[in-house]
């Protein structure tokens, strides 16, 4: 096969339907702009044209999740090198392109030009079934619990409509019993109605914990309003509807945490995270699906970089010593290593030592917790490098 250049960059903007396919020479010269629609034929057709161009195709895209799957997994399976160049990237240096107008062959233009220029963009690699299966099930978690939110958030709006006494007596977040309860009973009339002899059989009947204190507060806060509100009946159908899906949810989130954690532990690594105070099968869970096998980070010092444990400094002319947290960093890694780390902290052992230690040098609250989060990261790296289990016991690398 006859090729024209030694070396090609294509710059691929990802998306859900189509993506845009851009390709330079090594002056930076385009040689050709196409649209690709997300399929597989198409995308096959892209990787045979980018070959006969040159001798060598490297790729870069702007999107390594959902959208670019196919699209990853054809470049990779066909042997082809693959970076990641961060939208961030993108977006800023857009600006030092011609023209102000934003468009996906610009974009497109603007990942292969960077990809050319640069060698610090990290490589792409099919991850193993088990973390990819790891990625779905915790994203799909995090839908769940977000829908979860919103569907307390309008059953305790409508509450509000029906009975304010109501809606502030039960945490409905937390507990199981009052959502079961408003299955069947929401206004203060129809609460005062049953009374509490009834109602707690009623409640024991469905297996509620706590049926009596549960009935006991409900028709409390029943008797405390005598007044039926406007748009009562109609909102309470509503919360009624409201608190079976909320129930619904509950167990879907249930089968889902279960199915997480069955995935989470088939890991050879499973034991060790765990073995760690405050990492669960959940958070252990979405560890690994975004670190996947620890290949990318050479050391402690970038997997903190990565969870925004690393500060970064801000020198400029006789100012230094300036340090602030990075703005580029895994949100999901920083909020896992911080509810690990506040988990720990409230139990006895060397995380809470090294809590007080903290406090006791001055820090608030919130800073001695971020800087125990930052002393796990380190811990947890050793763990998973040396293949060992935590232990109380202090050493060099592991004090947290």
């Amino acid at each position: 096969m006859s090729t024209s250049h030694e070396r090609i960059w294509v710059g691929i903007d990802a998306g859900k339907g189509h993506h845009w396919a851009v390709a330079v020479d090594a002056d930076g010269e385009t040689l050709f702009s196409t649209k690709v629609i997300n399929d597989e034929a198409q995308i096959l057709t892209l990787i045979d044209t980018a070959r006969e161009r040159a001798g060598e195709v490297r790729w870069a895209v702007d999107i390594s999740g959902r959208a670019s799957t196919l699209l990853l997994a054809l470049l990779i399976a066909h042997g082809q090198e693959v970076v990641y160049v961060p939208g961030r990237t993108v977006n800023r240096m857009s600006g030092a392109y011609r023209g102000e107008g934003k468009t996906d062959a610009k974009d497109a233009r603007v990942i292969a030009d960077q990809a050319r220029m640069r060698r610090d963009f990290v490589r792409l690699a099919t991850p193993p079934e088990l973390v990819t299966s790891l990625q779905v099930l915790t994203h799909y978690r995090a839908d769940l619990i977000a829908d979860r939110v919103r569907l307390i958030n309008r059953l305790r709006d409508l509450l509000v409509g029906i009975c304010p006494a109501l809606e502030r007596a039960f945490d409905y977040s937390a507990a199981k019993g009052p959502v079961v309860m408003l299955t069947e009973y929401q206004t203060p009339a129809a609460l005062r109605r049953i009374g509490v002899k009834r109602l707690t059989t009623w409640l024991e009947r469905r297996k509620v914990r706590g049926a009596e204190a549960v009935a006991a507060k409900a028709v409390e806060a029943a008797q405390s309003q005598m007044t039926a509100l406007p748009g009562e009946k109609r909102a309470a159908k509503l919360v009624c509807d409201l608190a079976h899906q909320l129930l619904t949810l509950d167990e879907r989130i249930k089968d889902n945490d279960r199915e997480i954690r069955e995935t989470f532990r088939a890991d050879e690594r499973a034991q060790i995270i765990e073995s760690m105070p405050g990492m669960g099968p959940v958070l252990g869970a979405e560890f690994v699906a975004i670190v996947g096998d620890l290949s990318g980070y050479k050391d402690a010092g970038r997997l903190a970089s990565h969870a925004g444990r690393a500060p970064v400094p801000r020198d400029s002319g006789r100012r230094s010593g300036n340090y602030h947290r990075p703005k580029r960093y895994s949100r999901r890694l920083r909020h896992i290593f911080y509810l690990a780390a506040q988990t720990a902290m409230m139990r006895p052992g060397p995380s809470r030592d090294y809590y007080l230690k903290k406090r006791g040098e001055g820090l608030l609250h919130t800073q001695a917790l971020l800087a125990l989060a930052r002393r796990r990261v380190d811990v947890l790296w050793a763990m998973l490098r040396d293949k060992r289990l935590f232990t109380s016991a202090p050493s060099v690398t592991q004090t947290a």
